[in-house]
């Protein structure tokens, strides 16, 4: 899992200034796990940027009163719309990994079963990997970065 950016952040600092500034690094962390998202070859680059959603969700909560509150809300369901793809992504990379764990203890008659739900799974990984593809669109489409940018500094 990635890890989370340190943030520096002092005494003398307002809350509205600690919020542009919290909110700032965790809306570049998202965007920086983007690369490569849509590969279901790598699992851990979805994690990644799911947990980055996360972690900017929780500020964005946390710093609300700090912001306009139509730009803020608008960016905040932006934010949660793309984790929600992240997380129909993820569900069934993690199934997946863990039946790959769980086939190679399995008796030799019982992996016929076994590689049926695991295709099963990987419908429903690629049918996520098309939730999460129209979500990246549309999050670029609506520059949710220049926007969450534009937030930071109002």
């Amino acid at each position: 899992m990635a890890k989370a950016q340190n943030i520096t952040l002092t005494g003398d600092m307002t809350y509205a200034e600690a919020a542009r500034a919290t909110v700032g690094v965790r809306a570049d962390e998202v965007f920086d796990h983007a690369d490569g998202v849509l590969d279901t070859g790598d699992i851990e680059r979805v994690h990644d940027m799911r947990v980055a959603t996360r972690r900017l969700r929780a500020v964005l909560e946390v710093f609300a009163p700090c912001f306009d509150h139509a730009v803020h809300r608008d960016v905040l369901g932006d934010v949660k719309a793309l984790a929600d793809a992240l997380g129909a992504r993820r569900d069934p990379d993690v199934q997946l990994e863990d039946l790959d764990e769980f086939a190679a203890a399995v008796p030799e008659p019982d992996l016929a079963g076994v590689d049926v739900f695991a295709q099963r799974l990987r419908v429903e990984q690629a049918q996520g990997n098309q939730v999460l593809a129209a979500a990246l669109l549309t999050a670029q489409e609506s520059d949710l970065r220049g926007r969450l940018a534009a937030l930071v500094t109002a």
